[in-house]
């Protein structure tokens, strides 16, 4: 990804970003954004919807002592 475009500020202080630019990193919906070094940083971020976290769990049909055994071996 050696991409180099320019981008606009609107008078409203947002930035437009080239389609080709964020097709390339996969369209996200969301950024993280930081100013390192007087330069503006921008890093996709994936944001999960808790009703979405919350399926993939009731999917996983996880016990109580699934999560504590789990828990056990990350503290090992």
């Amino acid at each position: 990804m050696d991409s180099i475009m320019l981008a606009k500020m609107t008078s409203k202080n947002q930035l437009t970003l080239p389609k080709s630019i964020t097709e390339e990193l996969g369209s996200p919906e969301y950024f993280e954004v930081e100013a390192r070094n007087g330069q503006l940083v921008l890093t996709p971020v994936r944001i999960q919807r808790a009703d979405a976290v919350r399926a993939k769990l009731a999917e996983l049909n996880l016990t109580d002592a699934d999560i504590a055994d789990a828990v056990a071996r990350a503290r090992r």
